[in-house]
């Protein structure tokens, strides 16, 4: 029962429970993806359909991590598979744990108001946005903005954080930002201000069909 029921995985030299990153980080890619399509196929179409489903599948997601095993969670073992061949990242099982609860709070609030209640409000929207920007960023920069508030709540310090971010150390050369690339980055800025200013207009009108390969489809 002791390996069925568990958090984290206990890996030889290290002296706390630990996750594989890479699966992890697979797991939330997938989630966003989810998500953001059931968005946009809000905003677009109005339709709610797809978002029942994964808030649904989100929350016992998210419950079977942190009540049973993240080894069986559905999306952490396509995660796994995906990312198989890849050298494990170890990350700490303790703050991670902490996040995927706080995925579990936001989840259920989500299946009450679009499941049980069928309604959606200004606090849906809210939740949504929450769970887009927590996805994205642990999807597309390793960061995960739940573990972050870890240390407010508990006075153990977290350990083996992604990219050792726990660790207060002097970046490396490769890490750091010269003055040079701040201003080619400004630069850029401007140069994008100033391109939608000039070439919005242009830019708006729809493209026509070179070849009017779809209108020849269409008269026939």
């Amino acid at each position: 029962m002791g390996k069925l029921i568990q958090f984290g995985e206990t890996v030889k030299g290290y002296d706390t429970p630990v996750l594989n990153e890479r699966e992890i980080r697979a797991a939330v890619g997938i989630l966003f993806l989810a998500t953001y399509t059931s968005l946009m196929l809000i905003i677009f179409k109005n339709n709610f359909i797809l978002i029942k489903y994964v808030v649904t599948l989100s929350l016992l997601d998210f419950l079977i991590r942190v009540c049973i095993n993240p080894k069986f969670s559905p999306t952490l073992i396509i995660g796994r598979l995906i990312v198989r061949n890849q050298v494990p990242e170890y990350v700490g099982a303790q703050q991670k744990k902490f996040a995927w609860i706080t995925g579990v709070f936001l989840s259920a609030i989500m299946f009450v108001f679009f499941v049980i209640v069928n309604a959606y409000s200004l606090i849906t929207g809210i939740i949504c946005l929450i769970c887009l920007v927590f996805l994205y960023f642990e999807s597309s920069f390793g960061i995960c903005l739940g573990c972050k508030f870890y240390p407010i709540f508990h006075k153990k310090k977290a350990q083996l954080c992604p990219g050792e971010v726990c660790d207060i150390k002097s970046r490396q050369n490769i890490q750091k930002t010269s003055v040079t690339q701040l201003l080619v980055l400004a630069s850029f800025i401007i140069f994008l201000f100033f391109t939608v200013r000039l070439f919005n207009d242009r830019f708006s009108k729809e493209p026509y069909d070179l070849f009017g390969i779809s209108a020849t489809a269409k008269s026939k």
